[in-house]
């Protein structure tokens, strides 16, 4: 975070499992604030369990976020039973960040829906078998419409190659690893024309 270049933290069960947290037992005040004094403006967190348990565990995160002066954004799976709480949790006043999306219909559904993020999983996709790069730029088509206020965040990156790529298709955000966050950092090339540098200043 104090690099400057990442907006925000974002985490769902597989991610909490992956770090050894129980998520279920999230302590999101906590995490919200350890967030907001890292310098994020926004934290997303996605709910869980049954669809109608969705409304007090997405208040429960707004109320994190408020308390800690932070932007917090309920993500949702783009699975039918979670679309059809979308609207209850917008009438909230919960920003929504549809997830899990692996077709450009996804992008579609979630612009009608007014969502404020859909995040496609780029490395997932291609993963599977699927035309990844095809799929977003369909996707960056649709977000490119007008009236359409859905931003298209990318996630499930692998190589940095794939986030230069899909830079140059018009994709501005993504989620990052900490892995991916450092390689963006560096270059070998900058690396040793720095050394060369400071070699001629006599340092």
């Amino acid at each position: 975070m104090p690099a400057g270049i990442f907006r925000g933290i974002t985490t769902n069960p597989l991610l909490a499992a992956r770090a050894g947290l129980d998520y279920a037992r999230v302590d999101w005040g906590e995490m919200a604030q350890r967030a907001a004094d890292l310098g994020a403006q926004e934290l997303h967190g996605q709910v869980f369990g049954s669809a109608e348990t969705y409304r007090f565990w997405a208040d429960t995160l707004l109320e994190a976020g408020s308390r800690a002066n932070l932007r917090t954004v309920v993500k949702v799976p783009l699975t039918e039973s979670a679309i059809r709480q979308v609207p209850d949790l917008k009438a909230r006043g919960c920003p929504i960040l549809m997830t899990a999306c692996y077709s450009s219909k996804q992008m579609v559904v979630a612009a009608a829906l007014g969502a404020d993020y859909i995040a496609p999983y780029y490395g997932r996709m291609d993963e599977a078998g699927l035309d990844a790069f095809g799929t977003m730029s369909r996707i960056m088509h649709v977000a490119k419409l007008p009236d359409v206020r859905t931003r298209v965040l990318v996630a499930s990156l692998r190589r940095v190659e794939q986030l230069n790529e899909l830079a140059a298709l018009g994709c501005d955000c993504f989620t990052l690893s900490p892995e991916l966050a450092t390689a963006l950092l560096s270059d070998e090339h900058s690396d040793r024309a720095t050394a060369e540098f400071e070699r001629a200043a006599g340092n």
